[in-house]
């Protein structure tokens, strides 16, 4: 439903703005959900929709299918053009600007005809171990596994019959843009997770393209790198427009209108420093949902080469460090989910909201302990790089004589779902000193008041804000980007602070000692209980 549906007259000033196109619409694709979100002129959400979806192994890999893909978008599209309609009588024919963004890395490869030449392979898969070892070390810059860049080399050095026919690769974001307005672009933030991106220039390392070009196995090919990547664009830069074709892709209806200029297709690192207005230097976030990923704008490159950090950029081109860690809530709402069915079992069904509160509110309960009583939990779904796993299992464990109750349960859950991520973040603040002046949490995770935040606030022993629209997501985020495209003679980071957040409310979190020393007791045993996960991806086949 429509966030503003108050008295007639409110009604019908938002009325007036869908007519005269003062609105913009975010399109996020998420690992678990498609959520589109459109804003007036004050960066208020006025309808939204969203579709469930998920991925599947294909081969052996993560992917989606492309009729997924517009199947969803339909379906959240039509959502959210039904909720203006049926909130403001407006039937959605024309929208100011338009954004789309999307899970980052991947690997969408196409021929020249435009044909996809293998299944989208998503983030999730970490077949790309030998590409990520040798293109970092030859260009003593990290190369995450999820890296499009890396998806590529692996498929060359795996010989794969594909590879000679690439005249395109790109991420979903970026097929999805190209699809709409014809156009082979990216922001500059998702396209710093394909390649390099240097930070002077705004646009792709020219000296790592060389350096690739020149591999043998690279040079054999018939196509050179620079040919194949898409177009880096700057936020508040045109990116083209919305054709014909692409408004009955978006609309299958017609009813909206082609012409309507798009915004630069954003990755979801970018889109999350939007919604946290985390883009000046010294700022950062803490975007969870079924990955999870804590952002640092930093002040200058790192001083040495670490695994555990990538480097991406803002949506203006600015460096940032990332610890990115694959898995999150998957495991955490599978748990949630047997509660559920257990108390559907007694016959007593709870909302999800009421399930998830309760729940979470345990893990802070007075009768927890500090370290989760000595539970451990895992929550790899699939592979991990910063734990060095190359595929997941999902695994709890404990000693005989631990304390288990509701709340260690739940607060090992919340413990080990943050733990993967604080790897990369020790190394940024531990090792490298970098500097955060404020740390902003967002994403579902955050909807139940102080929980996670709380946990967060430990695991980073930092303060953690949380602002009214952490809720709101990426795909806020990415129309907040779209109305910036009036705006683009500000600094990004001012139009932030001057117009979107000038009167944002937010709640601050500071460390707890005793939450702070009971996590770092909890990470020394999941750190050295590692060997655990190893012995299961031993022991359990992947596939049957």
């Amino acid at each position: 439903m429509a966030v503003m549906q108050n008295d007639s007259d409110q009604v019908a000033a938002i009325a007036e703005k869908i007519r005269a196109g003062k609105t913009s619409l975010g399109i996020e694709f998420g690992s678990t959900r498609i959520k589109a979100v459109l804003i007036d002129d004050t960066y208020r959400t006025i309808a939204s929709g969203d579709y469930g979806w998920a991925s599947h192994l294909e081969h052996g890999l993560w992917s989606y299918t492309v009729e997924e893909i517009w199947k969803g978008l339909q379906a959240a599209y039509a959502e959210m053009a039904g909720d203006v309609e049926a909130a403001y009588g407006e039937k959605l024919t024309h929208i100011g600007h338009i954004g789309f963004s999307a899970m980052m890395h991947g690997y969408l490869a196409f021929d020249e005809a435009g044909e996809l030449l293998v299944p989208f392979r998503t983030w999730q898969n970490t077949n790309t171990h030998e590409a990520h070892e040798k293109l970092s070390e030859l260009f003593q810059y990290n190369i995450p596994e999820r890296w499009s860049i890396a998806h590529l080399y692996q498929c060359v050095l795996d010989n794969e019959e594909h590879v000679s026919k690439v005249a395109f690769f790109t991420t979903l974001a970026g097929y999805v843009h190209w699809k709409l307005t014809g156009r082979k672009v990216l922001g500059v933030g998702d396209a710093s997770g394909m390649f390099p991106i240097d930070p002077t220039t705004r646009t792709w390392e020219a000296e790592f393209i060389r350096q690739f070009n020149e591999l043998p196995e690279v040079a054999a090919q018939p196509w050179k790198l620079e040919d194949l990547l898409p177009e880096p664009l700057v936020a508040g830069t045109p990116a083209g427009e919305l054709t014909e074709e692409g408004a009955k892709l978006l609309d299958p209806t017609g009813t909206l209108q082609p012409g309507i200029t798009l915004a630069p297709p954003e990755g979801d690192a970018g889109t999350g420093m939007m919604a946290t207005n985390s883009v000046r230097k010294r700022t950062g976030n803490v975007s969870a949902g079924t990955s999870i990923f804590a952002t640092v704008v930093l002040e200058g490159k790192l001083k040495a080469l670490h695994p555990e950090v990538d480097l991406v950029t803002t949506p203006a081109g600015d460096l940032a460090g990332m610890s990115h860690a694959n898995n999150f809530t998957s495991d955490l709402n599978a748990w949630v989910g047997l509660f559920g069915q257990f108390a559907e079992a007694l016959g007593h069904p709870v909302d999800a909201g009421t399930l998830y509160g309760t729940l979470f509110r345990a893990a802070i309960a007075d009768d927890v302990d500090a370290n989760c009583g000595g539970l451990l939990n895992y929550p790899f779904r699939s592979g991990e790089f910063l734990a060095g796993l190359p595929e997941g299992r999902p695994l709890f464990a404990r000693k005989p004589e631990a304390r288990m109750s509701l709340g260690n349960f739940m607060r090992a859950q919340l413990f080990g779902a943050f733990s993967p991520v604080k790897i990369g973040m020790d190394v940024m603040t531990k090792d490298e000193h970098v500097q955060v002046d404020s740390l902003v949490g967002h994403g579902g995770i955050f909807t139940t008041p102080k929980v996670a935040q709380k946990i967060l606030a430990a695991a980073f022993d930092t303060p953690i804000k949380v602002m009214a629209t952490a809720a709101e997501g990426g795909a806020w985020g990415m129309a907040v980007l779209g109305d910036y495209l009036w705006h683009a003679d500000e600094d990004l980071a001012d139009y932030l602070d001057n117009r979107v957040f000038a009167d944002a409310e937010s709640v601050t979190e500071t460390p707890d000692e005793k939450d702070v020393e009971g996590f770092e007791d909890f990470f020394a045993r999941f750190r050295a209980g590692l060997p655990i996960e190893h012995a299961a991806i031993a022991a359990i086949p992947l596939e049957d």
